[in-house]
């Protein structure tokens, strides 16, 4: 009897232990650190402050997010680095830098691909979409949500562009990002990396003529003060993706993986509906402002960048194939 009392007790003690020590696991609490490149005024910075909100409220105060904005950790570059290696927990990352790790990744950024957003979020929400990731689990990431950057334009403060002649001569900042470098050089123009948290004072002081982006990136930057032309013509097209280190994402309980998951993809598309029903109101300040808004006729500009495609096909045996694919879904 004493026996069989004692081994009830044993018992008795181990399920206290594993209730104390799933309690424990339940109240314990977690900060996540999140860089971007992006200023405070910029839309995606506005729906990561909803989704850290959201975040911490559907977990009952256990995830507390830190937004760290305008490069403030680094450079998009230094900052995913610092992601990879688990120093940072999570990064809003552009294409050309996820290309580094998803090689096919860089196809998104080939010239005029995309026909509009409706065509963009067919590809990137289907098995395109996933096919494009394979690479980053190597590489000790993990991507919970695409978001946006948007469809991209050209300003400059030396003249309209009309066609792509206009562009020889001009000296470009791009991001790091060889397949933007290489659409530049097939107009004749010069194209430099440079950090984007420096580049208005780049554009004032002259060191470039102009800068490619989003309607959105131009407007929340001011842009349209040091930069005369603005160019409509959606000549590329890059998401901005919710990158998170495997290193913080394996810690975390699996509750806490379904809420951030929930969350990054509400607000991400949050983020998309954004950028889509601002552009219009945006242009239209722009224009206030000063800026010269032109819509050329993209069809020569589409002719002089086959270069690009050729180079790309002839690197890639899976480029063609995956473009058609793409194509496919117009």
């Amino acid at each position: 009897m004493k026996k069989i009392i004692a081994l009830l007790l044993a018992l008795v003690m181990v399920f206290a232990l594993c209730a104390c020590g799933g309690s424990a696991k339940e109240e314990q609490t977690y900060t996540i650190r999140i860089g971007h490149s992006d200023t405070t005024q910029n839309l995606i910075h506005v729906s990561l402050e909803h989704f850290a909100k959201a975040v911490n409220e559907r977990t009952n105060g256990r995830v507390t997010i830190e937004i760290y904005a305008a490069e403030q950790l680094g450079s998009n570059k230094e900052m995913i680095e610092m992601v990879k290696m688990g120093n940072l927990d999570a990064m809003m990352l552009p294409s050309g830098q996820q290309a580094d790790f998803c090689p096919k990744f860089k196809a998104l950024s080939l010239p005029f691909l995309f026909s509009d957003y409706k065509h963009v979020y067919k590809v990137l929400d289907g098995e395109i979409g996933q096919e494009l990731l394979e690479g980053l689990e190597e590489n000790n990431l993990i991507q919970l949500a695409y978001w946006e950057n948007g469809l991209r334009q050209f300003t400059n403060s030396k003249r309209p562009i009309e066609k792509p002649e206009d562009l020889a001569g001009l000296k470009f900042r791009t991001p790091e990002d060889q397949m933007t470098m290489a659409i530049f050089a097939a107009y004749g123009a010069s194209a430099s990396p440079f950090a984007f948290s420096e580049l208005y004072l780049a554009l004032q002081q002259g060191t470039f003529d102009g800068q490619e982006n989003p309607v959105a990136n131009i407007y929340a930057n001011n842009f349209q003060d040091v930069q005369k032309y603005l160019t409509m013509v959606n000549y590329q097209y890059q998401p901005k993706d919710m990158i998170f280190s495997l290193t913080t994402w394996n810690k975390l309980p699996a509750d806490i993986q379904e809420v951030l998951l929930e969350c990054a993809k509400e607000f991400g598309a949050e983020h998309r509906k954004a950028i889509v029903d601002s552009e219009a109101q945006m242009l239209a300040e722009l224009e206030a402002a000063g800026m010269e808004i032109g819509y050329p006729d993209t069809a020569p500009f589409i002719e002089q960048a086959q270069s690009v495609y050729e180079d790309f096909y002839a690197q890639n045996d899976w480029a063609e194939d995956l473009v058609a694919r793409i194509n496919a879904l117009k």
